[in-house]
């Protein structure tokens, strides 16, 4: 696939993920896909395969009152590799705003992710996420 083609499949997962729905990019992701986070925080290092990745995202998904609505700003696309830029923005089951910006640098190959490395403000995902509770 191009690397048109590969955009247009981020933008359709995309368009889906800023109504909150995460089902398009998770039909994306290869079996042997590999999951990267970048930092130190609980989640940090390497979720691989789609099973480890389904739990990776289960976990995050726990940590909200509702889905995470990501939208993106900028998807750059060369070969088989594509970035993009995007914020998120969702309400922890503790009642903060969880409001991130992330890149994702992601390596594509036959219409699927075989590869996402995410960088994220990891300083605002410790003080919000793995805060103690004040309830």
């Amino acid at each position: 696939m191009s690397a048109d083609d590969n955009k247009q499949l981020m933008m359709a997962a995309f368009a889906e993920l800023a109504q909150g729905n995460s089902t398009h990019l998770r039909k994306l992701i290869a079996e042997d896909c590999r999951w990267n986070l970048i930092g130190t925080t609980p989640w940090s290092g390497a979720n691989v395969g789609k099973q480890a990745i389904e739990n990776f995202l289960a976990s995050v998904d726990d940590r909200f009152t509702g889905p995470v609505v990501l939208t993106a700003d900028r998807f750059i696309a060369e070969g088989d590799y594509m970035a993009v830029q995007f914020h998120g923005q969702a309400t922890t089951t503790e009642g903060r705003p969880y409001n991130n910006v992330y890149c994702w640098v992601c390596h594509m190959s036959d219409g699927q992710l075989r590869e996402i490395t995410e960088y994220a403000d990891t300083q605002l995902a410790m003080t919000t996420l793995f805060a103690p509770s004040t309830q």
